[in-house]
């Protein structure tokens, strides 16, 4: 089964921790074992995994990203005029896969799934997968 689910940004950049919604999806299948496939369809959107517990940690990433990909540069030629939305969505990735072990998703202890956005405010979808092995 494939879940779906929406998310209503608020912001040009922000991460959203997603982690419990994955785990919802996983108690809904029963998986006891296999892979949690978590992706976003969309170029200007992302998905990590990083620090959940201090969400300076957030704060930091998304002002790094910025420094490295300012929203303006004299030779960015995308009309759209977001193409540093798009050089992070690149950077973080369209999708993350976790390893499930007794219904469990394997994540470090201070892990936790992130949609990232990245041109924002946006209504955003994503997907989530669960693979039995």
């Amino acid at each position: 089964m494939l879940h779906t689910f929406t998310l209503h940004t608020k912001q040009r950049d922000e991460m959203i921790d997603i982690t419990e919604q994955v785990r919802s999806f996983l108690r809904e299948e029963g998986l006891e074992n296999g892979l949690a496939i978590i992706y976003c369809p969309h170029t200007t959107a992302g998905i990590t995994i990083n620090e959940n517990a201090d969400p300076d940690v957030q704060h930091d990433v998304l002002l790094r990203l910025d420094e490295v990909y300012p929203w303006k540069h004299p030779r960015y030629l995308h009309a759209e005029g977001n193409t540093a939305s798009h050089l992070k969505a690149i950077t973080t990735g369209s999708s993350q896969t976790v390893i499930i072990n007794r219904n469990r998703l394997v994540l470090g202890q201070w892990q936790g799934i992130y949609f990232c956005e990245f041109d924002g405010p946006r209504q955003r979808t994503c997907y989530v997968k669960f693979i039995s092995g």
